[in-house]
């Protein structure tokens, strides 16, 4: 039987560089972006749920971008997600496709230098 060790959680300090870092957008500019279509069609829908994860996920980072609750967990969800879409970028224009439209609902936008 092979055992797995957890991962240690990273302090909260180093934590919130690597949030800042994945998320390279303001809260105003994720704000107006919830509020697009595009925005609205991306992403994966629970059954009965009227609201994408991502989508979602966008409304949680504006808060706490805007000085709400740092939530070390949900911080996490949108590092490991920025860093594992990143890495599946596909070939090509990028600017005006469900990839980006996703990535953008966690913050990231990647036709947007600095950051990661």
């Amino acid at each position: 039987m092979t055992r797995h060790r957890q991962a240690t959680p990273k302090p909260s300090s180093e934590l919130r560089r690597d949030f800042r870092k994945a998320v390279n957008m303001t809260a105003s500019q994720l704000r107006a972006w919830l509020v697009t279509p595009e925005s609205k069609e991306v992403g994966f829908t629970y059954e009965g749920e009227h609201e994408s994860v991502g989508h979602a996920s966008g409304r949680k980072i504006i808060k706490m971008l805007t000085g709400g609750r740092f939530d070390e967990a949900h911080a996490r969800k949108v590092i490991g997600y920025v860093h594992r879409h990143l890495a599946q970028r596909p070939a090509g224009d990028v600017s005006q496709t469900r990839w980006r439209y996703s990535l953008m609902n966690w913050g990231h936008d990647p036709l947007k230098r600095g950051r990661l």
